[in-house]
């Protein structure tokens, strides 16, 4: 994967190889802008798997930019996977972060693959949200969080490593109790929801509660029932 290649293009590309995809209808939600702030947000399902959101953001006049991917496995006793990307003003962030939302232990062995990844970008800083947050908890340590200037390839390449070896174990993963697994993502993402993060405070902000519920319990982890299509908050 190259600097310019986007993660939710690489996801979408290689999930397609051996699952089918669906693309949701989410109405106006698909594109959501205000103060400058512009939301482009697709959402799959993804049969055998789970729910997948693809989301672009771009702010500032394209000072700022930011790329999330998130694939909630239902049907695979796998971790919650964030990826996220962001650049502003010069600095990039690359995040590749693994939430335990397991039924049964996930192995060492997975572990041990991802955090071979950070090891090789080991002199790269530390991403450091600056603010403890509940889900850090939870966060696996083998995440790959790192920050810098100048290391767009050196990013891009351990965001494709990380994919390519969590798509390895969706493969080799049996099938798993989809409703338990489900209510194990349903709680985080509703946890999300009423204790906040930096994306869902600044949606909150920009377009209102019942978007920001949309959006995070509809469109990014597909845990609400009835969701809903609407477009921006009045």
């Amino acid at each position: 994967m190259s600097k310019r290649d986007k993660l939710g293009a690489l996801v979408k590309a290689q999930l397609s190889q051996h699952w089918t995809l669906r693309q949701k209808d989410i109405g106006a939600d698909a594109h959501l802008s205000k103060s400058g702030f512009t939301f482009l947000t697709e959402v799959y399902e993804v049969e055998g798997v789970g729910h997948l959101c693809v989301m672009e953001m771009r702010a500032l006049l394209g000072l700022m930019k930011m790329e999330t991917v998130v694939l909630a496995c239902t049907e695979k006793d796998l971790p919650l996977l964030n990826l996220d990307w962001v650049s502003a003003f010069g600095k990039e962030t690359q995040l590749v972060e693994l939430y335990d939302t397991q039924l049964a232990p996930w192995p060492q062995a997975a572990q041990d693959a991802f955090a071979q990844i950070g090891a090789k970008d080991a002199d790269l800083a530390d991403y450091a949200s600056g603010q403890a947050r509940w889900y850090d908890a939870i966060l696996y340590p083998c995440s790959y969080r790192k920050t810098g200037k100048g290391v767009s390839a050196r990013l891009a390449a351990a965001a494709s490593a990380c994919w390519d070896a969590f798509d390895a174990l969706l493969a080799a993963a049996p099938a798993c109790d989809a409703e338990a697994k489900a209510a194990k993502v349903r709680a985080f993402a509703e946890r999300l929801l009423a204790e906040g993060g930096p994306a869902v405070d600044q949606v909150t902000k920009l377009f209102g509660a019942e978007t920001a519920r949309r959006l995070v319990l509809g469109h990014m982890y597909g845990v609400a029932a009835n969701h809903g299509t609407r477009g921006r908050d009045a």
